[in-house]
């Protein structure tokens, strides 16, 4: 399950799909797509958020407390049971697409299947369905980030290209 990025690209990449299931970026996608995924700017939202923290301790003073030990038992069964993707475009930004470059081209036992680079940001490479690597008709699905192909995704995806 190695995907190898190749094309237009300064720095041809291999993808290992196997380890995603390990990756804090991957996307649960029995839920994703009932959230609200509006942009917002995420330094903004940092700064926010330890403003209110600094706030909250000058009125209140600092509460030390222990932090919550994570369910490691859950989590495990999660991943074991649930259905997961991860976004393209931070893989792409990483091989960094040559200046003339201007689509990213998934290769199918279907055909080619072209977007442009502009569309990254709304691609979704699902990798499992309820805990099962997607072997019969993978390795790869691409859902749209809208969930607007969700029931019917591309799928038989096995290789990139930048162009």
């Amino acid at each position: 399950m190695i995907i190898p990025v190749k094309g237009k690209v300064k720095f041809p990449i291999t993808l290992d799909i196997g380890t995603w299931l390990f990756d804090d970026h991957k996307i649960d996608l029995d839920t994703y797509f009932e959230q609200d995924h509006s942009e917002t700017n995420k330094d903004e939202e940092y700064l926010k958020k330890t403003g209110q923290f600094f706030d909250r301790e000058i009125k209140e003073g600092a509460i030390t407390q222990p932090p919550p030990k994570p369910n490691t038992h859950s989590k495990r069964q999660h991943m074991k049971t649930g259905s997961f993707g991860i976004k393209i475009d931070r893989f792409i930004r990483n091989a960094e697409p040559l200046d003339d470059a201007k689509d990213i081209v998934f290769e199918t036992v279907n055909g080619d299947i072209r977007f442009p680079l502009t569309k990254l940001a709304e691609l979704i490479l699902a990798f499992s369905h309820k805990g099962k690597p997607l072997k019969d008709d993978g390795p790869l699905h691409i859902l749209f980030d809208d969930g607007s192909n969700r029931e019917n995704p591309i799928k038989f995806v096995s290789g990139l290209r930048i162009e």
